[in-house]
């Protein structure tokens, strides 16, 4: 039985995040994803300069509008609001919750990644919808950052109910790694490289998807 203060709000029922950085082939790319089940797209670009960037996330907000998934900018509550992005993922570093939240209004989705539990606790004071919680390994999109292993992963889970939203889990989520997360309570994921790499991303997207389908239908959803 899903738990009425976690599945709620804008992310209610959206288990498979895609968080993906820009590509020739972003809109076509992204629309595949969508078919094979992601159903929260984030684009995360650190080298385009904002006027180009802002191009890039006006043409993914179309895909995603189109096929009904809500479409979120990394790091960039000003260029998210220009490109009418449903909403903002920002970092420990980047603008603070509070004005993301005074930039895009009281309906955008505003995210922000965690790394350990004191960030996870400080969150549930932040106007956020939701967090993030990793790497849980170490990954090249975010170099330097060791993992934090599925210890926080599960913590975080399990704090989902007290911070009445839900927690995404990052780092290294894969077919063979979703049910070790799932059995330490996770109950949405962030997919990057499994998918960005893959030479099928639709049948990349659609095995995953079933994967974490099976594994959260099996343990319960939270």
């Amino acid at each position: 039985m899903s738990d009425p203060h976690v599945d709620r709000g804008p992310l209610a029922g959206r288990r498979l995040y895609l968080c993906t950085p820009d590509r020739p082939d972003l809109a076509e790319f992204v629309a595949r994803c969508i078919a094979g089940g992601v159903d929260v797209v984030q684009l995360r670009e650190k080298a385009l300069d904002a006027r180009p960037l802002l191009g890039r996330a006006a043409l993914l907000r179309h895909v995603c509008s189109d096929l009904g998934v809500p479409f979120i900018l990394n790091d960039r509550p000003d260029l998210a609001l220009e490109a009418g992005a449903d909403g903002v993922h920002v970092g420990q570093d980047d603008a603070p919750p509070s004005l993301a939240r005074r930039i895009l209004g009281p309906f955008a989705i505003v995210g922000l990644s965690t790394h350990a539990p004191g960030e996870l606790a400080a969150s549930e004071l932040e106007p956020v919808d939701y967090v993030s919680a990793g790497p849980v390994v170490e990954t090249p999109t975010k170099p330097g950052r060791p993992g934090t292993g599925v210890g926080y992963a599960a913590l975080a889970a399990a704090r989902a109910a007290t911070l009445r939203r839900p927690v995404f889990v990052t780092g290294g989520v894969t077919p063979w790694t979703v049910p070790e997360l799932s059995a330490a309570g996770v109950r949405h994921f962030v997919v990057v490289r499994w998918l960005t790499e893959a030479g099928d991303p639709e049948r990349a997207a659609r095995e995953l998807r079933g994967v974490i389908d099976r594994a959260v239908g099996a343990t319960g959803q939270r």
